[in-house]
């Protein structure tokens, strides 16, 4: 379980976090998961540095976390994280089992910013017709192969590990 308690100075350090990653030229974006047992891992924003559009610092911080504590699974974890995040970092976070995410700045303050991800919000907020006109994300029949053969292989696979 974790604790219901903020930790403001958990917070503030994600926030310096994300401060020394501008001045590094990096991102404006800092996070840090703290375990249960009060272990914590840094993410910062790398997606230009990196390019690689998921390197967000939420993402960074979980893929450290993981890495080292050898889990895919955070339960129990707060994410503490300089701005709040976007669709993919929430995904992200809950795919990790991250008991709770804390942020400081919201939306709002990142788009007057310049980073606003209000369209990636409204993807997941709209309907079909308002997605498309985003992104069209389309289910294609199979057509000369069988599309639930991992399904089947997994679902037999004795030695599968289930997440």
């Amino acid at each position: 379980m974790f604790s219901t308690t903020v930790s403001t100075d958990h917070l503030a350090a994600a926030v310096a976090i994300a401060a020394e990653n501008v001045r590094n030229a990096g991102g404006p974006f800092g996070a840090l998961i703290v375990t249960a047992d009060g272990s914590r891992f840094e993410g910062v924003n790398r997606v230009t540095a990196n390019n690689d559009p998921t390197a967000h610092a939420e993402v960074t911080a979980i893929r450290n976390a993981c890495s080292s504590l050898g889990t895919f699974d955070l339960s129990g974890a707060v994410l503490y994280t300089s701005c709040e995040p976007c669709p993919m970092c929430l995904a992200s976070a809950l795919w990790a089992r991250v008991s709770r995410v804390v942020f400081a700045a919201n939306r709002h303050d990142a788009a007057d910013a310049g980073f606003d991800d209000a369209a990636f919000y409204e993807f997941f907020e709209g309907d079909a017709a308002d997605r498309a006109r985003l992104m069209p994300v389309d289910r294609v029949p199979d057509d000369g192969f069988d599309h639930l053969e991992p399904f089947t292989l997994w679902s037999a696979l004795e030695t599968r590990v289930e997440y």
